[in-house]
């Protein structure tokens, strides 16, 4: 019988556990989950500062004469639009123009990309990438030589510029610089998945937990706490951010999952190119769309969901709301009944929850 490979630790799992982490094995890691309660660290994230370890993530370098060209062909978003010290979000697409996996692309300078996918597509995001390798451009799965923190909330950027150089006012919405924090190097990216402002930082391994340290230490007074996985799906889910595996995976594609902002078809062929353009001009069949629950009850993932008496589709995400206070979800419906307002019902426990179906996102920050 083969021995199941141990979950791996991140460089801050010590840290975690000194700060009272709940550790869950996700996607191949030991993460904490909470460290003291999921609503109160959401909540902190909404009003204050919350800082994520996220150093799970995958990192994949790109160099050489042809990696503009590799990465045009490779992913459906217009890489010819990107400069140095900026970033956009894309995807890897199968042929049939469904989701392969969600991902970042930096442009850390002329001919050399990081890209940034999910800890549990990495493997086979490299095998695929590399079964398509240009020959002027090098692969590299630089996942080892990066941690990954992730500062959020209105505070984070009063919090951050108290502990590094850089001009955080210069660096907008999906734009990063290169810099110290905390006297460590680092890349300092506005970007995040929470769906306030903030700051994602790309360290080498040995500088994260003195970083992380320092943070937490200086941040406390501004209400900054650790926040783990719980908050930071609820927090996502609010914000209508996509995770793969629940609103996009390999039967969904990005005009279905309401991303088609990522799709150039106009910039020249890519691969899963021929299918969005077919169903574009065909149209969708199912659209997400975001419900709300009437009264009380959970919707959760795989719930059935029903409507005119038939089942419709299965709950994609779902949980409660510690910023609305109320539970809310997201679903793939027949695209004839994706207008708000749309009454659905959703089977939980062997009862029919009343809900309708709300505009994306939930949330939207002031």
């Amino acid at each position: 019988m083969a021995e199941q490979s141990q979950p791996q630790r991140t460089p801050l799992y010590d840290e975690h556990l000194k700060a009272g982490g709940r550790m869950v094995d996700f996607a191949g890691w030991q993460l904490p989950v909470r460290y003291t309660d999921v609503i109160a660290e959401h909540r902190a994230v909404r009003r204050a500062a919350g800082l994520f370890d996220v150093s799970h993530m995958g990192e994949i370098r790109f160099r050489g004469p042809g990696a503009k060209a590799f990465l045009q062909y490779l992913t459906p978003n217009d890489v010819a639009k990107l400069k140095p010290g900026r970033a956009h979000y894309s995807g890897l697409l199968s042929e049939r123009g469904t989701y392969l996996d969600d991902v970042l692309l930096y442009m850390l300078a002329e001919d050399d990309y990081l890209m940034v996918v999910n800890a549990a597509n990495r493997e086979q995001d490299v095998a695929w990438i590399r079964g398509h390798e240009h020959p002027d451009c090098t692969i590299e799965d630089q996942s080892d030589d990066f941690a990954l923190l992730a500062l959020q909330g209105p505070k984070a950027a009063a919090i951050l510029a108290r502990h590094t150089p850089l001009d955080l006012g210069a660096i907008r919405y999906y734009r990063f610089a290169r810099g110290t924090v905390c006297g460590e190097e680092a890349i300092v990216s506005r970007t995040g998945y929470t769906g306030e402002d903030g700051f994602e930082l790309y360290l080498a391994p040995p500088s994260a937990p003195v970083v992380w340290r320092t943070l937490l230490a200086d941040g406390e007074a501004d209400g900054l706490v650790p926040a783990g996985l719980g908050a930071r799906d609820t927090l996502r889910l609010e914000a209508g951010m996509a995770l793969y595996g629940h609103e996009i995976d390999q039967r969904r594609t990005p005009y279905e999952a309401g991303l088609g902002w990522v799709v150039k078809l106009g910039k020249g062929d890519f691969i899963g190119r021929q299918a969005l353009v077919e169903q574009r001009q065909r149209g969708v069949e199912e659209r997400l769309v975001g419900f709300e629950i009437k009264g009380k009850g959970i919707a959760r993932p795989g719930c059935r969901v029903i409507a005119g008496g038939r089942p419709v589709g299965t709950v994609a995400s779902g949980t409660w709301s510690p910023t609305l206070e109320r539970a809310i979800g997201t679903t793939y419906v027949p695209a004839a009944l994706a207008e708000p307002g749309t009454a659905l019902g959703v089977e939980v426990r062997n009862r029919l929850l009343e809900a309708a179906v709300v505009p994306l996102p939930f949330y939207h920050r002031r």
